[in-house]
């Protein structure tokens, strides 16, 4: 519970055969900007389905022994969900620089709304500001690309 799944759009940035201990036989790293995560076998089989990873995504070691070869640097992998924050998560403004699921939830709203044409991948650039920019404008708000308390309750989040 303290280290939820990471909801959103990562890519496939590490792979290995020997990430050690209970990682099982592969290791394939996703680009999460807030922690370190992975689809990954395992040695406690029994444990598949469970929330006693970490975040990360284990798979019977036969299952990923087989996709592995077929997986490249920069495969995509959209996780999809509920996004859940860390415990002791407090609201914020969201500004060019910023990082976190709280952002891929901004993206995600963006995105339903037909604004945000990039991944929902956590980090809020250049193409999250203009996008936020364009809604505060639609919304007749201040179009300054920062997600305040105004922004935030527009945009339901």
């Amino acid at each position: 519970k303290e280290t939820p799944s990471p909801v959103g759009e990562w890519k496939i940035v590490h792979k290995s055969t020997n990430w050690g201990g209970g990682f099982g036989t592969r290791w394939l790293g996703l680009n999460v900007p807030w922690g370190i995560y992975g689809i990954h076998g395992t040695n406690k089989p029994w444990s598949i389905g469970r929330e006693a990873s970490h975040g990360c995504f284990r798979m019977y070691n036969r299952d990923v022994e087989e996709i592995y070869p077929w997986v490249t640097y920069g495969t995509p992998v959209i996780v999809k969900g509920e996004i859940r924050y860390f415990p002791g998560y407090r609201v914020r403004d969201l500004k060019t620089g910023a990082t976190g699921p709280d952002v891929v939830h901004l993206q995600l709203k963006l995105k339903e709304e037909g604004l945000l044409w990039g991944p929902a991948d956590g980090r809020f650039g250049a193409l999250t500001a203009m996008a936020v920019k364009y809604y505060q404008t639609l919304q007749g708000l201040p179009n300054d690309g920062i997600v305040e308390e105004n922004t935030r309750k527009a945009l339901s989040l």
